[in-house]
């Protein structure tokens, strides 16, 4: 995808960023915007293991590390902050920088319960600053291409969606005993419920049934490890969605979407890394993406071009409603949290309705 240059109309002054969190996907973030977003400048990195935040900014030419993100809230050098730290200091994070007038880009979720989200959400409407939530599917380009059609009405009244996410594993999860529980409705289904709430634009998920357990790795159940899950939604305009996850897919990464209406049907996603194909004695094989920045990392670089953009002025980068905001993460969160109530008591649970928020 060709991106907007994110260089303010009137002044030509780069917008400043600064990342809290020098962890996989922080570290990601930080090459994109110091080496792959025109007009955006990485200012500074927060961590609070300080040889991951000068590793990193060393290799980045980044002259200002911290073991506090409160030095970038008070550095009036940065415009806006990209929080990548562990999902339970989202919230505060989110409430912090908004308070000190910075933007705020925020990976998923953008909090751990609704009572906690909303608090931050209203102090991004108080201090009027731009809030983008991390649901990258939104720019990759299948995805988009499926959402226009949609849009366009190619498919008619959206009846039957489906979202899944299945992440490439060898048959043991590294880490599973640490992984905090319910990741697989929090961090990675909460992907799809934002994708099909996208596709679905302008109907509420009301009601959820999941099931979910541990197949990959059963002897962590009994912490709260979940690997596999199905999860049934259903809609106030009568649609029904499924998502499903596993963290073992031993061929490849594989995030695919359709939607079913009255008129056809839009499907995106893809399993192989690229449309070249072998065919030999042994059969019909391709190569597959194994991590997540090979399989969307254009729609990562592109969510935080979006993101300078707004700072600077300028209008979406794809397109009005693609930027995910506060009533899209508190959406997303509320479905996941129905989920967890749906496993618990093995029967379906009703989703919070939607608040008014900020960022929306």
């Amino acid at each position: 995808m060709t991106y907007l240059q994110p260089t303010p109309a009137v002044d030509s002054r780069p917008v400043r960023l600064g990342l809290i969190g020098a962890g996989w996907i922080g570290a990601f973030h930080a090459e994109s915007v110091a080496r792959r977003i025109p007009g955006a400048v990485l200012e500074a990195v927060a961590d609070p293991f300080l040889d991951n935040a000068r590793g990193l900014a060393d290799r980045l030419g980044v002259a200002k590390v911290t073991v506090d993100p409160g030095d970038l809230f008070t550095d009036p050098a940065i415009d806006g902050v990209i929080i990548a730290s562990p999902v339970r200091f989202h919230a505060q994070l989110i409430s912090a920088a908004a308070r000190a007038g910075k933007h705020v880009f925020c990976e998923k979720p953008a909090g751990l319960d609704l009572e906690e989200l909303d608090a931050a959400l209203a102090d991004v409407g108080r201090a009027g600053v731009n809030f983008q939530v991390g649901f990258n599917r939104r720019y990759a380009e299948d995805f988009l291409a499926a959402k226009r059609d949609i849009d366009s009405g190619v498919v008619g009244t959206p009846q039957l969606l489906r979202s899944l996410t299945r992440d490439p594993g060898t048959g043991s999860i590294p880490g599973a005993a640490k992984t905090p529980p319910w990741t697989v409705f929090m961090e990675t289904l909460i992907h799809d419920f934002d994708t099909l709430n996208w596709f679905n634009a302008g109907a509420e998920p009301v009601q959820v049934y999941a099931v979910a357990d541990a197949l990959v790795e059963p002897a962590y159940k009994d912490h709260g490890f979940l690997d596999t899950a199905v999860v049934t939604i259903r809609y106030d305009n009568g649609a029904v969605a499924v998502a499903e996850a596993s963290f073992s897919a031993l061929y490849g990464y594989d995030i695919r979407g359709e939607v079913f209406g009255s008129k056809g049907m839009v499907q995106a996603g893809r399993s192989t890394e690229t449309a070249a194909r072998r065919y030999t004695a042994a059969g019909l094989s391709a190569d597959t993406p194994r991590l997540n920045i090979e399989l969307f990392k254009q729609a990562y670089t592109d969510e935080l071009a979006d993101f300078a953009a707004g700072i600077a002025g300028l209008p979406e980068i794809v397109g009005k409603g693609t930027t995910p905001g506060g009533a899209d993460a508190r959406r997303a969160l509320a479905t996941a949290l129905a989920c967890i109530e749906s496993v618990r008591t093995g029967a379906p649970a009703g989703v919070a309705r939607p608040a008014h928020v900020a960022g929306a």
